[in-house]
């Protein structure tokens, strides 16, 4: 007999939990519905853009460094492999791209560059990655104040394509030299 009401609560235990359960994952799925434009920014945010080079650290750093030289750096250190720039007032570019569009035209706008060469492998090859952040801030008026606005990812992809270029170059420059180098020696 007390086993039988003990089987009895535990089974309507076992449905009020199912129950609860079922009731948990149906309002997680409706509210994951409507909340993914949320995290849909964020996701797209973390999206840096970044390019992998199948050259080492030290080729892949020069490079940045030649890229970077027009930029007002604030710091610059190759043992960190990070690259950061001052803030760059970008408001005259950022009106004039959009003088077409919807958006009302900014009070001020200003972005910072921050780029990091990291060194890595590849099997036994040695690769640098490197990565390219834009922050953006624009200033509607001055009661709302600066905000961060996403990057349209045009600036970091270009710098990534010029870097590459840099480094193609400077590979062929350096098998025309040793191809220099081998007629000498077998002219020699």
């Amino acid at each position: 007999m007390l086993k039988q009401l003990y089987y009895q609560i535990l089974t309507k235990n076992r449905l009020k939990k199912g129950g609860l359960l079922f009731l948990m994952l149906l309002s997680v799925n409706f509210s994951s519905c409507s909340s993914y434009q949320q995290f849909q920014y964020i996701a797209e945010e973390f999206e840096i853009p970044s390019k992998l080079f199948k050259t080492n650290y030290n080729q892949a750093w020069q490079a940045v460094l030649q890229v970077m030289q027009k930029y007002d750096l604030a710091l610059q250190s190759q043992e960190g492999g990070v690259i950061k720039t001052r803030w760059i007032d970008n408001t005259l570019q950022l009106n004039f791209a959009d003088s077409f569009g919807s958006r009302d035209s900014v009070k001020s706008a200003r972005f910072k560059l921050i780029v990091n060469v990291v060194k890595g492998f590849s099997g036994s090859r040695e690769v640098s990655k490197v990565t390219v952040f834009k922050r953006q801030m624009i200033e509607q008026d001055f009661l709302q104040g600066w905000k961060v606005e996403r990057s349209d990812g045009i600036l970091e992809q270009s710098l990534l394509y010029r870097i590459e270029r840099v480094i193609t170059i400077d590979n062929k420059l350096k098998k025309i030299e040793e191809k220099r180098s081998k007629e000498l020696e077998e002219s020699f």
